[in-house]
């Protein structure tokens, strides 16, 4: 499962195409970013929020090609300068159906 925001969406597929996963879905999501402010003066509140369009993309793949998908994660994330980096994540599927 991977999130990024909704700009990175080129990216992101480029990514899938490089790491040979062929078939994938997507959703789009709202990502929130709570920070808290050092001055409360800054705000009435103490705290202010930032939301982001996001997608979520998720694929069922081999090990072999995860592994792949998230090494390319690790070099976009390190040549990528944004406040936002792309976040990746293995799921263990015990059963289905």
């Amino acid at each position: 499962m991977i999130t990024s925001i909704t700009e990175f969406e080129k990216d992101i597929c480029a990514l899938f195409k490089n790491s040979q996963i062929e078939v994938y879905s997507t959703y789009d999501i709202r990502g929130h970013k709570l920070q808290k402010r050092e001055n409360i003066q800054n705000n009435w509140f103490s705290a202010h929020r930032d939301n982001f369009d996001s997608k979520m993309y998720f694929t069922f793949t081999s090990e072999e090609l995860v592994e792949t998908m998230l090494n390319e994660v690790k070099k976009y994330n390190a040549q990528n300068t944004s406040n936002n980096p792309v976040k990746a994540i293995v799921l263990d599927i015990e059963k289905s159906v």
